[in-house]
């Protein structure tokens, strides 16, 4: 860490991270349920509800949870959904209105 430079707040209310790790059929990985697809969808709902400087979804690579997966954290809530399906993209988003809502930081 740069010391000249003083650590700063985060930049949005809540920051999405979605693993879209694939490690190729070595092992199972969360590429393997839809990762992918379910970024891409939270992403678009997540830009249909508020502004990006409020909710930000990002892709990562592996979280160490692969057995859970596909996984989605939240920071800096510090929630983690595991085994999530396209279906669970309205949940995923019901849980970040509530967390807005209450001003969960």
């Amino acid at each position: 860490m740069n010391t000249e430079q003083p650590a700063k707040k985060a930049p949005y209310q809540c920051h999405v991270f979605v693993c879209v790790n694939d490690r190729r059929g070595a092992q199972q990985s969360c590429a393997d349920g839809n990762s992918v697809r379910i970024r891409l969808r939270l992403k678009a709902a997540a830009e249909k509800k508020w502004p990006t400087d409020v909710v930000r979804v990002s892709q990562s690579l592996c979280m160490g949870l692969c057995q859970y997966g596909p996984n989605v954290i939240i920071y800096p809530q510090n929630i983690w959904f595991a085994y999530v399906k396209l279906d669970d993209i309205d949940s995923i988003i019901s849980e970040i209105e509530k967390l807005l809502e209450n001003n969960i930081p």
